[in-house]
């Protein structure tokens, strides 16, 4: 029993240490290692997303996937990087 218990947390443990994924560049099968309830079929779900409709601009982007709300983005947070494109820069200042 003791075992048991020693390998489900270890198993736990093992999830919730995932190092952050880059939505926009991963493969499905790095994404459902990386984030939380995410499994292969979902993952799948959101590169086919992304190929369909571009890049994700915003973290709240990926609640336009079919089967990903509002509760899994918020728990996977901390864990989802984006890098869809260059950001705007800032316009120089002109010399006078």
């Amino acid at each position: 029993m003791k075992n048991i218990v020693i390998l489900l947390f270890s198993l736990l443990a093992f999830n919730v240490t995932a190092a952050p994924v880059n939505i926009n560049k991963a493969n499905a099968k790095t994404i459902a290692k990386s984030l939380q309830g995410i499994g292969q079929k979902k993952a799948e779900a959101i590169v086919k997303y992304r190929k369909k409709h571009g890049p994700f601009e915003t973290i709240k982007d990926l609640m336009k996937v079919k089967g990903i709300g509002k509760k899994t983005v918020m728990k996977n947070k901390a864990d989802i990087l984006l890098n869809a494109s260059k950001k705007a820069k800032k316009p120089k200042k002109q010399k006078k």
